[in-house]
This record gives C-alpha cells, structure tokens and sequence, in this order.
C-alpha cells in the first residue's frame, strides 16, 4: 500500500507538471506549428530521469522508497517517455543493443498503430 502511496502521489505531481510546462511553452512560443510543449517535457523529463537514474547508480543514493516516489511517480507522471528512454539506454548500457533496438522499434511502431486505431475505433459512427 505504501508503494501505490508513493507512485499515486509522485505522479500527480509529475502530471501537474506536465501540464503547467506544456501550458507555458504553448503560451511562449504561440507562432510554433509543432507540439514543442510536449517536446520540451519529454526532453526534460529524460534529462532529469537520467539525472536521478545516475546519482542513484553511482552514488547509492536513493533508497527504494524515493526511487519509487520520483522516478516512477513524478517522472512517469511527467512524462513516460522519460521511462521509456531510461530502460532502452539500461538495455544498451547491459550489452542487449538488439533489444534495445527492439524496443525502440516496437515501442514506437506499436503506440503509433495504437493511437491509429484507437482514433479510427472513437471516431467511427
């Protein structure tokens, strides 16, 4: 209970984050034609995922309790991309290049054809 506790509470606040900076961005670059919101929390999300990621691999310095509240709650709620990029770099930093491969491939492929089909199963009458 106290890991779901955690995990809930970091990814409110990593959702709340997600949609104040992609708000801000927005409202800076209004003449942007591209989701440069969404660009800028995923780029950040990564860069503070492999922040923490690294600081807790090196340095020992995340218990598992704090693991769980940022880089799964706040992170994964900001954005999961960031988790997405941290286990295909864990894969490659492991040797696994192929799966690392596959899963970059797979991931992207699939959630397109997902989002394809959703859209195509709510939009249809």
């Amino acid at each position: 209970m106290r890991s779901l506790l955690l995990v809930g509470s970091g990814g409110f606040l990593g959702a709340v984050g997600r949609y104040a900076l992609g708000g801000f961005v927005h409202r800076a670059l209004p003449a942007v034609a591209f989701p440069i919101g969404t660009l800028a929390v995923n780029v950040l999300g990564c860069l503070a995922i492999g922040a923490l990621g690294g600081l807790a691999d090196a340095r020992q310095i995340l218990g598992p309790g704090t693991r769980l509240f940022l880089l799964i709650g706040v992170l994964g709620g900001f954005t999961t991309f960031s988790s997405f990029s941290y286990e295909t770099l864990a894969l490659a930093r492991d040797g696994e290049f192929l799966r690392s491969g596959i899963n970059v491939l797979a991931s992207v492929t699939f959630c397109l054809l997902a989002v394809w089909l959703g859209h195509q199963l709510g939009s249809s009458r």
